[in-house]
């Protein structure tokens, strides 16, 4: 005949509380070492298996973002942007704008950080327990297409429903044929007002015609993209790219000179 320990182990477990399982001789222990009541002590338990489940629910959302995993605010160099857009970028890190829908466009030159700075948000959004999707633009766009060729772009949308954030990443690359430009704004429309969207782009808003082709069709992805929106402009941040292989050029340089007798 089982223990009354050993059968509160088996319930907790096929109740699916293994933290609680984990650490209830522990917590037990302490609550008689601190005189804890009995409803003290099963609080602590509670709090414990909470605990675990907002830990096991956020690296399920970390693995199903497909976030670049080194590219968090921990890595961002925030003292490259000017203050109005580091005030920006604080702002978005509390998630506030995933209730209304927000978009956020950030726009720059290669290396100016900006895919940087969407996985780093991503990557917050994340750890407040929100579903976020990272993906470059042309890999989505080609799925997109793929579902479309197979009567099932409905049910692929639906499963990108599911994110509250979806980041694509370099807007600019997607490739200019007809069927990918009307997958991309099929999605757009589809997330117009309901689901944020996240982009980063090289191109500034005049030049999105190269991706969209037909001035209409251009003009109405840009409307839904920027209709509520936060822009981040960082066409005028260096590229971190350029200045690194800047800074080795001329530490090999000086390495390679002679030194002064």
């Amino acid at each position: 005949m089982a223990s009354p320990r050993e059968e509160l182990l088996a319930v907790l477990r096929t109740l699916k509380l293994s933290a609680m399982a984990s650490a209830v001789e522990d917590t037990a222990l302490r609550a008689a070492k601190e005189g804890l009541s009995h409803e003290a002590f099963l609080l602590e338990l509670a709090r414990i298996e909470r605990a675990a489940k907002s830990a096991r629910r956020i690296e399920r959302l970390r693995t199903q973002s497909e976030l670049l995993p080194d590219k968090s605010f921990r890595s961002l160099e925030l003292n490259r942007f000017d203050a109005a857009t580091r005030m920006q970028i604080e702002r978005l890190r509390s998630g506030g704008f995933l209730t209304e829908a927000i978009n956020v466009v950030a726009i720059g030159r290669p290396g100016a950080g900006k895919s940087h700075v969407a996985c780093a948000l991503g990557h917050a959004l994340i750890e407040q327990g929100h579903p976020v999707f990272f993906t470059p633009t042309s890999t989505l766009v080609q799925r997109l297409l793929a579902a479309k060729r197979d009567l099932r772009l409905p049910q692929e949308l639906a499963k990108l429903d599911r994110f509250e954030c979806l980041i694509l990443d370099d807007i600019g690359y997607v490739q200019h044929d007809r069927d990918e430009m009307e997958v991309l704004f099929t999605l757009l429309a589809e997330r117009y007002e309901r689901k944020s969207v996240a982009i980063t782009t090289n191109l500034v808003f005049s030049e999105w015609e190269r991706i969209f082709k037909d001035p209409m069709t251009t003009l109405a992805a840009i409307d839904r993209v920027v209709h509520h929106s936060v822009v981040l402009d960082l066409m005028a941040v260096d590229s971190y790219r350029a200045k690194v292989a800047g800074a080795k050029s001329k530490t090999r340089k000086a390495a390679e000179e002679p030194a002064a007798v």
